[in-house]
């Protein structure tokens, strides 16, 4: 537990985008690991297990989510900064591209690029094949790319920042 911890819950933070939400899923993955740790084949990597279990247990819990009203006492635990330059603001934008994408996109986006995960090591934690991981992530760069083009974030032609 301590080794994925981090991990685990940096990627629920991220897919969940609700800080609250992130802690329970976290606690239900390492509840599911330790319950299924049985079923897990040694000869096969332990991480891409861990981070399969914590996509499928995001994705169920926003599911849940979709079907239950959502309290408006759930604020952010931080205020927003003003932003100083840019960069903040084009932080901010591609945070608010990622939650639009759909949720296959964004994980394996966040995956890949906050992660640091191989295409392998993605596929075999979504279930899915490498020529489906690739796809999906480029679709979910080209999503996001589209929409700094519809705010003005980025310029049409070669794709330069503003």
């Amino acid at each position: 537990m301590d080794r994925f911890h981090a991990e685990v819950f940096g990627l629920c933070v991220r897919l969940l985008n609700h800080r609250h939400d992130a802690e329970d899923v976290t606690q239900e993955v390492f509840l599911r690991i330790f319950r299924s740790l049985r079923r897990w084949d040694p000869e096969r990597p332990l991480r891409p297990w861990i981070m399969g279990i914590t996509v499928n247990r995001c994705r169920t819990w926003m599911a849940q989510r979709a079907r239950r009203p959502e309290p408006v006492d759930y604020l952010q635990d931080v205020a927003p900064a003003s932003p100083v330059d840019d960069s903040a603001e084009l932080v901010r934008e591609i945070h608010d591209a990622l939650q639009q994408l759909r949720p296959e996109y964004r994980s394996v986006f966040l995956l890949f690029h906050e992660q640091g995960q191989s295409y392998e090591d993605i596929a075999l934690a979504i279930r899915r094949p490498v020529g489906t991981v690739k796809t999906w992530l480029h679709r979910a760069r080209l999503e996001i790319l589209e929409r700094l083009r519809r705010r003005g974030m980025v310029s049409e032609v070669g794709h330069g920042l503003r």
